[in-house]
């Protein structure tokens, strides 16, 4: 069964399937990790294993959207049985018995549990009514608009004037519009270098559905001009380069 251990970890055996539908499971020793917010896996009891061994397995419990113990359809021929669905896969485990599943189950859905808010507004913290109440240190830069463009499959944001046109205000007629390529940035929460105006926050939140009022958990991204939204941050990654669309779902 699973145990606690000193660095307040959960710690334990469990079968693992090497692939899923192979039906080939591996005996892994499993630590759950809330501090580094991971699920990984070792060969065995890392105290048991040479200096330096790593984990042969690692899951992000951000990613994970649901625990739950396995239908005799996905596993007829496994007991105590469980898996754990993250992004587009899924794991399937087995414990000792039936108490050793119930309490991973648990542990697991405990761990990676979305908070879903509750109705009303919630109250804002000391810092941020601090911060509104505070007076701005810098004079206001005025914004300016962007028109965003992929030319050549370069992203490139074109100045939009106060007068409703593109380009500099007051530029002679048929001069053509200046162009400004982006500029790459690395912002400081350590996402990859983005093109656009620099991240201002980026993140997990819960968000409601349009259709189903379900809550998802997906990776938010915020800048001078845009919020948008992704299944999760690799996702978000493959964007920068692929101008992927944000998640609509």
């Amino acid at each position: 069964m699973p145990y606690v251990d000193r660095q307040n970890r959960i710690c334990g055996f469990l079968d693992i399937e090497e692939h899923e539908n192979s039906g080939k499971f591996l005996r892994r020793y499993f630590i759950l990790d809330t501090q580094a917010n991971c699920l990984l896996w070792y060969m065995d009891n890392p105290q048991n294993l040479a200096m330096g061994a790593g984990a042969v397995g690692a899951l992000q419990l951000t990613y994970i959207s649901k625990v739950s113990i396995a239908t005799p359809k996905q596993k007829p021929k496994t007991p105590f049985c469980f898996v754990i669905n993250a992004l587009s896969q899924r794991y399937f485990l087995q414990a000792n018995d039936q108490k050793d599943m119930k309490d991973w189950v648990e542990a697991l859905n405990q761990a990676s549990k979305i908070t879903v808010p509750k109705g009303g507004g919630l109250p804002m913290t000391t810092e941020v009514l601090k911060s509104l109440a505070a007076p701005p240190a810098l004079e206001k830069k005025p914004q300016v608009a962007y028109k965003t463009e992929i030319i050549g499959g370069v992203v490139v944001h074109t100045p939009i004037s106060q007068n409703g046109g593109d380009g500099q205000e007051g530029s002679e007629p048929g001069s053509h519009a200046i162009l400004r390529r982006s500029q790459s940035y690395i912002p400081t929460s350590g996402c990859r270098a983005s093109t656009g105006p620099p991240l201002i926050k980026s993140g997990y939140c819960v968000k409601q559905g349009n259709v189903r009022k379900s809550w998802k958990r997906r990776f938010f991204a915020l800048d001078d001009f845009t919020i948008c939204y992704f299944k999760c941050e690799q996702e978000f990654k493959i964007s920068l380069v692929n101008i992927l669309k944000p998640c609509l779902y």
